[in-house]
């Protein structure tokens, strides 16, 4: 079968790079890659951006699956067209998307099914919402409503940096961010403590299945210091996701959504993914939902899927989940993220990579923010790489990943050099 993978990041990279193991995959089509996917002989990019022009040319491609990766074409409705004509898709429809497309939908969603979240309100008026810091003090979270890519969430930790943080994203807006209801829009919530993972599952529309559970490192420096990014890196599984933790989110989380999104008419189908803090006791509150595998997150849990990815999609795609057992690698897997000069708000691009390992089965450099130009590797993105090693431990995974990036370069390159640390401090 041909299979088409929607998006140009890492996570499309790995996600591509698994589907092509399959032996029942005849061809993986990239639509429209990056210089990662360009240079992978098993790999075909399509350069094509317009998801009305992608969906013509699957159905002239005889295109059997097809694998959305990002977020932008969910929340536009790719599922949506592609599955109006006939075409088999995993992801979640745009209604379904909302969960993350909007953090005000998202948050009235938990708010109204009883899904455990930080408390909040949402405004569109900065006066307002400036009164409203004042009153709760800092620290205090301020999260733009609508796609950031993963930029639109400040962490304030003093009421001047919340105040910025709304000027910013109500009267500037400079994020770019793509909004559902015209104006901009913000999401003020309380500040949780506690430690962070990722829970991701697929879900068929009416059976879910827990993928490996991760967790990413948000800030871009070490220490999680610095200002939020997409993620500098991840790790799985996850040491704070215990056996406990894992049964809560299910039972707390995952199918009060599922069924949650039944009872608003929605049928859920496509990657869920819970953003999850939990507190000493174990006690977890959602931080956010996104409607796709994470990022990096991803690098690292295909590296431990044993399991054929596109059987797992079939089975997706047919509501067979509930037949489908995954099998995971008993390893650690450990992802670093190598980003641009500038990065997270001004990315810089254009400069030639150097140093690029040969992939093996324990050490892969998965692509992201790249361009292939005459042969040469260049930036053309905030993350660039994700350079992702399996190993018995976080410790040895972490040596691993880092002796496969040393010999990377590229002018103003950006990399935290602590990935996987609370779990080797734990």
């Amino acid at each position: 079968m041909k299979v088409l993978v929607v998006g140009s990041g890492g996570r499309e990279h790995a996600m591509a790079w698994k589907l092509a193991q399959s032996p029942k995959v005849q061809q993986v089509y990239v639509a429209p890659g990056n210089g990662g996917t360009a240079k992978d002989k098993n790999l075909v990019d399509v350069p094509i951006t317009d998801s009305l022009l992608l969906r013509q040319w699957a159905i002239d491609n005889g295109i059997g699956l097809t694998l959305v990766g990002p977020e932008a074409p969910l929340a536009a409705g790719i599922v949506d067209d592609f599955r109006a004509h006939g075409l088999r898709i995993f992801g979640p429809t745009q209604a379904a998307a909302q969960l993350e497309s909007s953090k005000a939908f998202s948050k009235a969603f938990m708010q109204r099914h009883g899904i455990p979240t930080a408390e909040f309100e949402t405004f569109t008026d900065a006066a307002l919402a400036h009164a409203y810091v004042d009153r709760k003090g800092a620290p205090i979270v301020v999260k733009a409503d609508g796609l950031a890519a993963g930029k639109g969430v400040v962490v304030a930790m003093t009421l001047a940096q919340a105040h910025e943080a709304i000027d910013f994203m109500l009267l500037d807006n400079t994020l770019g961010v793509a909004h559902n209801a015209g104006g901009a829009r913000v999401v003020i919530e309380e500040f949780l403590q506690g430690e962070e993972a990722s829970f991701m599952v697929l879900c068929d529309g009416k059976n879910v299945a827990a993928l490996a559970t991760s967790q990413d490192h948000k800030r871009l420096l070490d220490n999680d210091e610095g200002p939020n990014t997409g993620g500098m890196g991840a790790y799985s599984p996850a040491q704070v996701v215990t056996a406990e933790v894992h049964a809560r989110a299910m039972r707390e989380v995952i199918l009060p959504t599922i069924r949650g999104m039944e009872k608003d008419g929605i049928t859920y189908t496509g990657f869920l993914y819970a953003g999850l803090m939990i507190d000493p006791q174990g006690r977890i509150k959602t931080l956010e939902f996104n409607c796709r595998m994470g990022d990096p997150e991803t690098q690292p849990i295909l590296m431990r899927l044993k399991s054929d990815f596109f059987e797992v999609l079939m089975a997706a795609t047919s509501e067979g989940l509930d037949h489908f057992e995954m099998e995971w690698d008993r390893r650690v897997a450990l992802g670093v993220v190598m980003a641009a000069a500038g990065y997270p708000m001004n990315p810089r691009k254009g400069d030639v990579i150097t140093g690029l390992p040969k992939d093996s089965e324990e050490a892969m450099v998965f692509h992201a923010g790249t361009i292939e130009k005459d042969g040469q590797i260049f930036t053309s993105g905030g993350r660039v790489l994700c350079v992702t090693a399996l190993a018995d431990s976080v410790k040895q995974a972490q040596q691993k990943a880092y002796q496969a990036a040393s010999p990377i370069a590229f002018d103003g390159m950006q990399m935290r050099r602590d990935i996987g640390y609370r779990a080797i401090k734990n």
